[in-house]
């Protein structure tokens, strides 16, 4: 079955890029973020392919007084991969690697022209590879870039000039839970348990990343801190696995009221403090929630879901996994202090010990 995208030099395998192996839950997916500098409005798209599953879907999200105006769109994927649009929600890759749109013919209010810039080359963050007992759970790779943003976005007549907002893009694929859940348990998986903070932030000049996957006694499995200056190549700027976050929890709930991060460097430490301002609910654009990554809706299925993220039940599963749209401080030994935006992404499911949980 031959495809627009066989005519690229991407192929990963003997097959044809229809064709992506034989795990039901490989994925293709986009994901874009952007908000104002004083952090009272925000916007979140989503753009995922599950080739094995036959579902293309997107979504976008927007963040304003405390409501989340969200758009799904779902459709089946059928062979051809290189269309990058699913009903309203679509993608152009204006320039790879450096400059990306999103387009959303308006429907049900919702419509928007975004342009995502990037500050620098992507980073590659350390694959991501974890096993539940013999089962593989999860094998993807991932690029992150924090963006300088354009365009506009409207809701219910409202529009949004994005004309100075920044943010963060990524791409990542390989195989992680999408789509219907597994019904049934695997033996010797040992104690279920997921966490996982993300904090992509932007600063005047430059970008800090930290991300940590740990154990439920706190061990991290995955995580890397990147302190990288605007224009920076490849391996441009500075990198530890050494990076700590300590993180003050609201009580009763699984979300932070705040954190430090301190990223270890030859000159001393740096240190990050982390103020969340507001809340998006992640299952906003298909992480979780009826419109799930990989659901099969039929052959073309588009809705309208209005959220509130100001006034939540926290402890309803649906609502574990957040970006809170953040202030940061960065003090950096022998440089000035730097207040930034960013988010600081959230999901702990289980016991996670080193809070308590």
């Amino acid at each position: 079955m031959l495809t627009k995208g066989d005519d690229y030099p991407i192929h990963q395998t003997p097959e044809p890029i229809a064709y992506a192996g034989s795990d039901r839950n490989f994925y293709d997916r986009y994901f874009f973020n952007a908000y104002a500098p004083d952090g009272s409005a925000f916007v979140a798209v989503a753009y995922g392919v599950y080739p094995a599953l036959s579902v293309a879907d997107a979504h976008i999200a927007v963040v304003k007084d405390g409501k989340e105006s969200c758009l799904h769109a779902s459709r089946i994927l059928g062979y051809e991969r290189m269309d990058l649009s699913v009903g309203p929600i679509a993608i152009d890759i204006l320039e790879p690697l450096q400059r990306l749109k999103v387009t959303v013919t308006k429907t049900d209010g919702i419509a928007g022209e975004i342009v995502f810039e990037g500050r620098a080359f992507p980073i590659e963050e350390p694959r991501f590879v974890k096993r539940n007992g013999p089962r593989l759970f999860m094998d993807y790779t991932r690029l992150t870039q924090n963006v300088r943003v354009s365009g506009w976005v409207e809701v219910d007549g409202q529009r949004l000039d994005l004309s100075g907002w920044v943010g963060t893009r990524d791409r990542s694929w390989g195989i992680r839970p999408v789509g219907a859940p597994d019904s049934q348990a695997t033996p010797g998986a040992g104690i279920a348990g997921f966490f996982w903070q993300w904090t992509p932030l932007n600063f005047e000049d430059r970008s800090v990343y930290f991300h940590i996957n740990a154990d439920p006694d706190g061990k991290p499995w995955n995580t890397r801190a990147v302190i990288l200056p605007d224009g920076a190549g490849p391996h441009g700027g500075f990198e530890t696995e050494a990076a700590t976050m300590a993180t003050d929890l609201i009580p009763g709930t699984r979300h932070a009221r705040g954190g430090v991060l301190t990223i270890p460097m030859d000159q001393g430490e740096a240190t990050v403090t982390i103020e969340p301002m507001a809340t998006f609910l992640m299952r906003g654009i298909g992480y979780g929630g009826d419109w799930r990554h990989g659901a099969l809706k039929g052959e073309l299925a588009v809705a309208r879901e209005d959220l509130d993220c100001a006034n939540f039940d926290t402890s309803d599963m649906g609502n574990l996994h957040i970006q809170a749209i953040s202030k940061a401080t960065l003090r950096e030994p022998g440089r000035p202090e730097q207040v930034g935006v960013g988010v600081f992404e959230q999901l702990i499911l289980g016991p996670y010990r080193p809070l308590g949980l």
